[in-house]
């Protein structure tokens, strides 16, 4: 049970709910005004040469800026609007090569509405910091900083497109995946239906939408009004997709959850205003699985979907789940 000494967080959770869905407003809109003119500014460049860093949704090139460490999403976003192409800092040098502490690469893959840099800003350079080979790719879009918002199962070819590259690039036979929202979703159709099981050995989910999301109702609110959801899909066919319900859901659940091949982590928060109920992100009960929740390790938490990435218990159950031999304490 939750003790008494979470009133004070719980009562957080309507103005976490009501912020969340703003910003995410916010974004959409930000997305739809800067896609079209959002240029990126020339900065220092990643190790890697033009010809070698492969292409994704938005092309990855010297060019494109390495922006700083971040603490929260708001402000690695920000930073987006105006160098949408920019990497995280550790991201996409293509020259490393893995170690025997951390022989498979990660691969980070961000949620919808948002893209590489807006989702890693300071779990990148952790992982980088931890030794490993860190790559990340945009896709899902077209320009600007607001992506992910296409088909689902298109966005999955694009990453199995980035992964072959990076194993190539790596020397790698398999890598690992790291991905938030829909990102933690989205490769399960690439493991289930493109092959990915032979290539992945671990997938950690932040917040994923394994089980569709009512986006507190609104996604089935939507159904229920004549075209919304026509609308809906037109403009974002990977929001119609992630709804509860939705055929594509049904469809990627069916026959079972998850691969045996690959180990599975699954990391949420009491607090998720986008995905809701916050245990739909929770995959079946397997010997491959794992479910996690921040409160369970740091019950004061009030993080939300939108900054758990940013978040220190929650970084810190990743690095566990990424190596399980060398295992730490989560702390608040």
């Amino acid at each position: 049970m939750r003790s008494n000494g979470t009133m004070r967080t719980r009562r957080r959770r309507p103005l976490a709910a009501l912020t969340g869905l703003l910003v995410t407003a916010g974004l959409v809109l930000t997305g739809t005004t800067t896609a079209a003119s959002a240029q990126t500014a020339p900065a220092r460049t990643t190790a890697a040469p033009a010809a070698s860093a492969p292409h994704a949704t938005t092309s990855a090139t010297a060019a494109d800026p390495v922006g700083p460490r971040q603490g929260d999403f708001l402000s690695a976003f920000l930073y987006s609007v105006a160098k949408p192409t920019a990497l995280p800092i550790g991201a996409n040098d293509w020259s490393c090569k893995p170690g025997r502490a951390h022989p498979r690469p990660v691969v980070l893959v961000h949620g919808t509405f948002e893209n590489r840099y807006a989702n890693w800003a300071a779990l990148s350079p952790t992982l980088k910091d931890a030794g490993y080979c860190v790559f990340a790719l945009n896709y899902g879009g077209t320009r600007g900083p607001v992506l992910a918002t296409g088909d689902i199962a298109k966005s999955a070819g694009q990453l199995d497109t980035f992964v072959d590259r990076v194993r190539a690039a790596t020397g790698a036979d398999k890598v690992d995946l790291v991905g938030y929202s829909q990102g933690g979703m989205m490769p399960r159709y690439y493991i289930k239906n493109l092959g990915g099981a032979a290539k992945v050995g671990r997938l950690v989910a932040f917040v994923p939408t394994n089980h569709g999301t009512s986006l507190l109702g609104l996604g089935l609110l939507a159904r229920l009004i004549p075209g919304a959801d026509v609308v809906t899909g037109a403009l974002c066919p990977a929001c119609e997709q992630q709804v509860v319900g939705s055929r594509f859901i049904k469809e990627l659940n069916a026959g079972g959850e998850t691969d045996p091949a690959v180990d599975y982590t699954v990391i949420t928060t009491w607090y998720d205003e986008v995905v809701t109920p916050y245990s739909s992100a929770f995959l079946a009960p397997a010997r491959n699985v794992t479910n996690e929740t921040v409160q369970s390790h740091c019950l004061i938490s009030p993080i939300t979907h939108l900054n758990i990435t940013y978040d220190r218990t929650a970084t810190r159950l990743a690095l566990n789940a990424l190596d399980p031999a060398h295992t730490q304490r989560p702390t608040c």
